[in-house]
């Protein structure tokens, strides 16, 4: 294994703990500045803004540049918005901080997908980015518990100097084990890396990436709620549980960067599918506390065990120009999350109870699956076509993907 992997997912380690850690130190941030519950909660909401931004923005600004110092001028923005944030007098420069450390997630995930997928064969390439997004489920499982450990017994503030103190040891990684690309800087540009969007597959890839994962964003948003009022945890026990889901999304991970690497539309219809299952399931009998962790650890891994192929996928069908596609699909997979926080947020306000968000996030998963599905059979066509001695449709770049799925 490429050591610049390692290196990649330290940054993905910081990036992920950034983005979770907050929730569980809201009350003392809000404390400390004075402001309310829901404006403490608006650093949550601000971050989420930068990254898609960033995922687009940032990308885009530097399509011409080499790969490997956009990304430590990245990892540069993501220190710098942290440590800021670490010394805010005041709530205004504490979202200003959030909000540059959130420009740099977005462009930092997309580009960083690209570089991992370079320093592995093709065929492997769906596990290299496994990899590297092993730093943000790792970030789930071991680093927000400890994150929030640290704020409670040393102030919030010094949650984030240590964050910052893992941007300067991905920095260095970076700097030290990823190689520079190879590819002549000529051949990129912003009108090349604009050509992967003439693909029908490259968008219906970025539907299922909004639709599959937000579903599934959309249960896990609620669920500290599903957990106390359904399943009849005590809240004690709720961050354990979520650590039980965070393995989860570290198994999956892992498993559906192998199986996408041979066959990448098949792992992901059956991923998106088994998801669905899961949160019908879960929300069947989120009343059976047994049947509740199965359903938790599932949900996790069915729903992250998507990211490595879509993420490799619509990389696949960018026409030999992935960077810009790549940060797009970073941005679809936040989109995801806001549309199904809010759907599930509306459910509840509905009056519909605690497991609304749970069937919402199974029917809004389940038309990701129809997409997909949709996708799926619509490049097997392509292939036939080009494969068959009779075929009308010219063999481009832009026709036949890198791989069979």
């Amino acid at each position: 294994m490429p050591l610049g992997l390692i290196a990649l997912a330290i940054g993905a380690f910081g990036i992920g703990l950034t983005e979770f850690v907050i929730m569980g130190l809201l009350p003392a941030v809000a404390q400390d500045f004075g402001v309310t519950d829901a404006a403490a909660g608006w650093l949550i909401s601000g971050y989420a803004l930068g990254v898609v931004v960033g995922a687009l923005g940032l990308t885009a600004a530097t399509t011409r540049l080499p790969r490997k110092p956009v990304l430590l001028g990245l990892v540069v923005l993501f220190i710098a918005g942290n440590l800021l944030t670490a010394v805010a007098p005041d709530y205004a420069l504490a979202m200003t901080g959030r909000v540059l450390a959130a420009l740099s997630h977005g462009a930092f995930f997309g580009i960083g997908s690209v570089v991992a997928a370079s320093l592995v064969a093709p065929e492997k390439r769906a596990g290299a980015i496994a990899i590297m997004f092993t730093g943000l489920t790792a970030a789930n499982v071991l680093g927000v518990p400890f994150g929030t450990f640290i704020g409670q017994q040393f102030g919030w503030r010094s949650t984030f100097w240590v964050i910052s103190a893992i941007g300067v040891l991905a920095l260095a990684g970076i700097a030290a084990l990823v190689p520079a690309a190879k590819v002549p800087q000529e051949r990129i540009s912003l009108r090349r890396e604009l050509r992967a969007f003439r693909s029908t597959q490259v968008w219906l890839s970025l539907v299922v990436t909004v639709l599959a994962f937000g579903g599934m964003f959309g249960a896990f948003t609620y669920i500290a709620y599903t957990l106390t009022e359904v399943s009849g945890f005590a809240a004690s026990t709720v961050p354990w549980l979520l650590v039980l889901f965070g393995a989860g999304l570290v198994a999956g991970n892992w498993l559906g960067g192998r199986l996408a690497d041979r066959r990448l539309d098949l792992t992901l219809v059956v991923f998106i599918g088994a998801l669905v299952v899961a949160l019908v399931a879960f929300a069947l009998l989120a009343g059976s506390p047994v049947a509740t962790i199965i359903a938790l650890v599932l949900m996790g891994a069915f729903g992250f065990g998507t990211v490595p192929g879509l993420q490799s996928r619509i990389m696949d069908y960018a026409d030999g120009a992935p960077t810009l596609a790549s940060g797009a699909n970073i941005g679809a997979f936040n989109v995801g999350n806001a549309l199904g926080a809010w759907a599930g947020g509306v459910g509840i306000s509905a009056g519909l109870g605690y497991t609304a968000p749970v069937w919402i996030g199974a029917v809004i998963s389940a038309a990701g699956f129809v997409v997909m599905v949709v996708a799926a059979l619509a490049a097997r066509r392509v292939r036939a076509a080009v494969v068959s001695p009779r075929a009308a449709v010219p063999v481009t770049a832009s026709t036949v993907p890198v791989r069979v799925g």
